[in-house]
């Protein structure tokens, strides 16, 4: 099972490590396949004076230095292809965000690295509509045809985070999930698909108490991994704490769905 998890966005280097040092348990644990995540920058935020990040050179020497000190694997956002060179440099995986993932320049631009590719399903596509960007990262790489094994041995993911579901709510179609999967292993993004965007006068809301509740659906449904966005303490996060779980939720809901995933 691949699990991804973090913070949303590099606060500090005290922070990061505070949060990365209780996620040891998932990287030695032998059935799940860890990446640590955190975004250098956060581009996409409701309002000019939302905090982003510390930006490109900042965020990419926080990250080595995680990547050295506990041994983690990283996953990080790109938003604009000049990014990607020397993200790919520091990064084990390449994440398209939501907004972005039919942006071909940047799909291209990161199929031409040795990473691993997360690309997340917009908010106003469906499942089948995936396979579209999915080709565009298999193509670049010498692949016609986009299949579940395809993407595999590409180490290319496509990742549900809900749909838009009238104005400042989503929802999550478990249909996409199984659809998804016919062109390549899906990883759930459990907290992102609890977010109201701009519910919160400018800035994103959201409802984490349902966190719990989705992740054991899609674990029941069938995925090859998930996403959780965790802090120490949500309240205090400067980007998108109303959908994260604290560390201890994370650790109850994980122990949960390796129970359905054994079922299943």
């Amino acid at each position: 099972m691949q699990l991804l998890t973090g913070p949303c966005v590099i606060e500090s280097e005290e922070n990061i490590y505070k949060i990365a040092k209780e996620l040891e348990r998932y990287h030695e644990d032998d059935t799940i396949d860890f990446y640590f995540k955190a975004s250098f920058d956060k581009a996409n935020r409701t309002s000019l004076h939302s905090y982003r990040g510390p930006g490109l050179e900042e965020g990419l020497r926080i990250l080595q230095k995680v990547k050295e000190d506990f041994g983690y694997k990283i996953v990080t956002d790109v938003h604009e292809t000049y990014q990607v060179q020397p993200v790919s440099e520091v990064v084990d995986m390449l994440q398209i965000p939501a907004f972005l993932c039919r942006q071909t320049d940047l799909l291209v631009t990161c199929a031409k690295t040795k990473c691993a590719i997360n690309i997340k399903k917009g908010q106003f596509l469906s499942g089948d509509a995936m396979r579209y960007p999915a080709l565009k990262v298999l193509e670049t790489r010498g692949c016609s045809e986009a299949t579940y094994e395809n993407s595999k041995k590409q180490n290319l993911f496509l990742c549900e985070r809900g749909n838009s579901f009238g104005y400042g709510n989503l929802v999550v179609d478990m249909r996409n999930l199984p659809i998804m999967r016919q062109f390549a292993p899906v990883i759930f993004d459990a907290t992102h698909s609890v977010q109201m965007p701009t519910a919160q006068d400018g800035k994103t809301g959201g409802d984490s108490s349902m966190v719990p509740y989705l992740a054991r659906a899609a674990a029941a449904v069938g995925v090859d991994g998930f996403f959780f966005e965790t802090h120490f303490d949500p309240s205090i996060a400067l980007s998108d704490g109303p959908n994260m779980v604290t560390l201890t939720q994370l650790n109850d809901i994980i122990t949960t769905i390796k129970k359905i995933r054994e079922i299943v």
